[in-house]
Parts: structure tokens; C-alpha cells; sequence
């Protein structure tokens, strides 16, 4: 069993940047590869990022490619994302999940999920 607690969610002004944090606590976090995603208000969830196990490959939605940036920190059971150049359309809850698997894309490749923190960006 593992619990993910995000934090670092706030309001902020369109180009503006975040750092979310999501602490892992249970199973060693380093066997879990770990993702972003994002849930807009009245919308679906949709992937943001994703970082293999040992933080070395990554991957991003097109949408958030060159203003995000995923890093893990195996000794502090965390996982990051920084947010840059923050848009409107970037505000949603923002989940962190992880997965016994490779890194993924699809959210049902995903075991377990955190709570959510809810990002805000004012035009």
C-alpha cells in the first residue's frame, strides 16, 4: 500500500510558475514509476508527466512540454513538477499516481492516487 499526499497547489498569475510535491509514504517509492495528471473543472482527467523509477527517462503531454519538468528524489520518497510559464488553460486539480509498472500515459495504468491539489492561474 502506498499513500501520496500532493501539495504546492495555489493561485498564481498567467505566466507565472509552481512546484507541486507528492510524498510517498509505505512501499519502497523507488519500485513505482510515477505520474502527473491534471483534471480540469467539468472535464476528464488527462496525463501531464511521468518519470521512470529511477528518475533518468521522463515524458510529457505536448500541451505542458518545455514549461514542465517531472524529477523524483528516491531519498526523500518525492516526486515534483515544476510548472513554468503557467497558462489559464493549466488550471485544474493536479493528481499524482504510481504504478508498479514502466511509466505511462494511460491513468489505468496506474495503482494508486493521491488526494489532488487544485491549481489556479488568473489571466
Amino acid at each position: 500500500q502506498v499513500q501520496l499526499v500532493e501539495s504546492g497547489g495555489g493561485l498564481v498569475q498567467a505566466g507565472g510558475s509552481l512546484r507541486l510535491s507528492c510524498a510517498a509514504s509505505g512501499r519502497t517509492f523507488s519500485t513505482y514509476s510515477m505520474g502527473w495528471f491534471r483534471q480540469p473543472h467539468g472535464k476528464e482527467r488527462e496525463f501531464v508527466s511521468a518519470i521512470s523509477r529511477s528518475g533518468f527517462n521522463t515524458y510529457y503531454a505536448d500541451s505542458v512540454k518545455g514549461r514542465f519538468a517531472i524529477s523524483r528524489d528516491n531519498a526523500k520518497n518525492t516526486v515534483y513538477l515544476q510548472m513554468n510559464s503557467l497558462k489559464p488553460e493549466d488550471t485544474a486539480v493536479y493528481y499524482c499516481a504510481a504504478t508498479f509498472g514502466t511509466m505511462a500515459t494511460n491513468q489505468n495504468s496506474y495503482n494508486y492516487w493521491g488526494q489532488g491539489t487544485q491549481v489556479t492561474v488568473s489571466s
